[in-house]
């Protein structure tokens, strides 16, 4: 979705994922049975069905974030973090677009018995987390400059997604990856000019 010009959508910006998947249920789904029927039971596959589970951006939000709380400490005397997220108008629409699309991808498709769902989900059930230290060329408005090296202290480098402060639907881990390379070759650099 939001490919192109033509299926660009107006009620929602970026696009999602779908992973398709299926299986054979088991006949017995009962989890008290016992004795011979029950275990001659779950040797019979049951019918197969088919699913999707969708992954969107989330989008950047300055309200989303991350405070200490002094007043409650951990047993080591560290204040606790207090999350504040929350999805938006922009990932609403994107979910119930998620649940259109699989049903007519799998219509489409010739499946019968389509049925959707809307679970209900909150920010952090399926994440990678990221964005807590944005990265930024202003210092005051981030903590990573563009090597992932804080402003304050250059001799820091945060290479993992926390200066990332969105990501699109897909696995971000190669970008993990090339964000770290990016950053150690440039700390080489600066370590042969003794800038570090």
């Amino acid at each position: 979705q939001n490919l192109n010009q033509k299926t660009r959508r107006k009620d929602y910006l970026r696009g999602f994922v779908l992973y398709g998947h299926g299986s054979r249920g088991r006949r017995n789904g009962d989890p008290q049975a016992f004795g011979g029927a029950y275990k001659d039971s779950l040797t019979t596959p049951g019918a197969w069905t088919f699913g999707f589970t969708a992954f969107g951006e989330t989008l950047p939000n300055y309200e989303n974030r991350v405070t200490l709380d002094y007043e409650r400490l951990d047993p080591f005397g560290l204040p606790q973090l207090v999350l504040d997220v929350q999805f938006g108008e922009n990932e609403h629409n994107m979910r119930k677009e998620m649940s259109c699309a699989s049903a007519e991808i799998l219509e489409t498709a010739g499946f019968r018995n389509v049925e959707t769902y809307n679970r209900h989900s909150e920010p952090g059930l399926s994440i990678h987390e990221m964005g807590a230290a944005r990265m930024g060329n202003n210092p005051k408005t981030s903590v990573l400059d563009r090597w992932s090296r804080m402003h304050e202290i250059p001799n820091v480098f945060a290479t993992d997604g926390s200066g990332m402060c969105s990501n699109g639907w897909g696995n971000p881990s190669l970008t993990y990856m090339a964000l770290t390379a990016r950053a150690c070759d440039f700390a080489v650099g600066e370590m042969k000019k003794r800038n570090l």
